[in-house]
């Protein structure tokens, strides 16, 4: 991947495109890059110690939903290719945030992806995003990195 897009950190997982993945062509399905960056965001929490399933059962407990999701895709992946997932924060508010994500095959960006999610409790109701999963994702931008 190249350095020229940022100099922010960025969270990686790294995936191996499978058959399930694919459709009659050996073409990753358009809906699938949803599902790989889905991996990447929660991969990102419990490589970092936060387990989602925990934040969810707290005594306040809250859980991240998406709110907006824009995707560009710029060009295919296919079978049995290895794939990399990158996560940045882009903004973070009270109880959302805004994260870039990109899917990369080697040195080329296949899909670029702008995911807004939302903080809300178990009736579904905005709540402020937890100071560890706020200062994790402060990391992953030079902006607001401590």
């Amino acid at each position: 991947m190249p350095e020229s897009r940022g100099a922010d950190k960025q969270h990686r997982y790294a995936l191996r495109v499978q058959w399930e993945d694919t459709d009659a062509a050996g073409i990753v399905y358009y809906a699938n890059y949803l599902r790989f960056i889905e991996r990447g965001r929660s991969d990102l929490l419990l490589q970092n110690g936060i387990d989602q399933r925990g934040l969810i059962d707290a005594e306040n407990g809250v859980a991240f939903a998406v709110r907006a999701c824009n995707m560009d895709y710029l060009k295919p992946a296919r079978l049995h290719e290895v794939l990399v997932v990158t996560t940045a924060l882009t903004e973070l508010r009270g109880a959302s945030l805004t994260l870039r994500q990109e899917v990369w095959r080697g040195e080329d960006l296949l899909v670029r992806a702008e995911v807004k999610l939302a903080c809300i409790d178990a009736k579904g109701r905005a709540r402020r995003v937890p100071p560890p999963v706020a200062a994790l994702f402060a990391t992953l931008s030079p902006n607001l990195s401590h």
